[in-house]
């Protein structure tokens, strides 16, 4: 884990990504100005430095991510390089965003369940899928062994058993149904990844929609909200539109008009000829 300050910062500088670059200003430009305006005393500008010299050499941000595996995470990294896939449909500006909020939380007190739920959704919602991505989030440093080692088992049995059910049988509230039924203190046989809370949210939630699950979930472990791309604004195309419209309605009335008033003429529909060739 880096400390809170690199990932101030890495937030700041997620943002004004997303921010400026809906004013098209150039990438190349954008880095440059920003590892200025970033806190010297991080590690981020030696990163920016390294970013803007791999997008002048390939135009990519993800190569470069991954060779600085030090400093961002595996998750990062596959989040970008997905964004910057052609075949896919991530876009950038959402993929910048993720790494924006999930930053924000990991500046504060985050927990784990937290960053697993956040991660695991935004595979879900923007089709990342879930091998290399459950993959990447195994590699986070956030994530102890055993965090670790249940993530790669649920790259085996996501699919075949329901999320609902794999966070159930992982909670407290597992433990104590158990107990309950064989009237005794049941020993975990693997360890607790959840609370009871969790246990509880999961278990109501099951055979449900996971969008359920996961805005269930959301509201009380208060992780931030998965960003969604936002709806295609159409009011700069709306005007020219209306000015056709209204262009081809006057044109319909005019010929009204000439009809009522004793007939159209159709020869102003004609192609006027130009005067005859002379014999120069």
């Amino acid at each position: 884990m880096l400390d809170r300050e690199e990932y101030i910062e890495q937030a700041y500088f997620f943002r004004i990504l997303v921010e400026r670059l809906r004013e098209n200003v150039p990438l190349q430009e954008l880095l440059s100005i920003l590892q200025e305006e970033v806190l010297s005393t991080t590690k981020l500008p030696l990163a920016i430095d390294y970013l803007l010299s791999e997008l002048k050499h390939s135009g990519c941000f993800g190569p470069a991510m991954a060779r600085l595996g030090h400093y961002f995470s595996r998750f990062q990294t596959y989040v970008v390089t997905a964004a910057e896939d052609e075949r896919g449909r991530f876009d950038m500006r959402v993929a910048l965003q993720v790494l924006q909020h999930l930053a924000e939380y990991l500046a504060k007190s985050p927990s784990r369940q937290g960053v697993f739920l956040y991660q695991f959704e935004v595979l879900c919602r923007n089709r990342l899928g879930y091998d290399e991505g459950l993959g990447a989030m195994a590699d986070d440093p956030v994530y102890d062994g055993d965090w670790s080692e249940w993530i790669r088992l649920l790259r085996r049995q996501i699919g075949i058993v329901g999320l609902a059910e794999l966070i159930f049988v992982r909670s407290d509230h597992y433990l104590e149904q158990r107990s309950r039924y064989e009237g005794a203190t049941v020993a975990p046989e693997k360890p607790i990844l959840f609370a009871g809370k969790e246990g509880k949210i999961a278990i109501a939630n099951r055979q449900k929609d996971p969008l359920l699950l996961f805005a269930a979930l959301q509201r009380q472990l208060g992780y931030p909200q998965i960003p969604r791309p936002a709806p295609r604004d159409s009011a700069p195309e709306l005007l020219p539109q209306l000015a056709r419209r209204m262009e081809r309605m006057e044109s319909r009335l005019k010929l009204l008009e000439d009809e009522q008033k004793g007939g159209i003429d159709i020869r102003q529909f004609y192609e006027r000829e130009g005067p005859p060739p002379t014999m120069d």
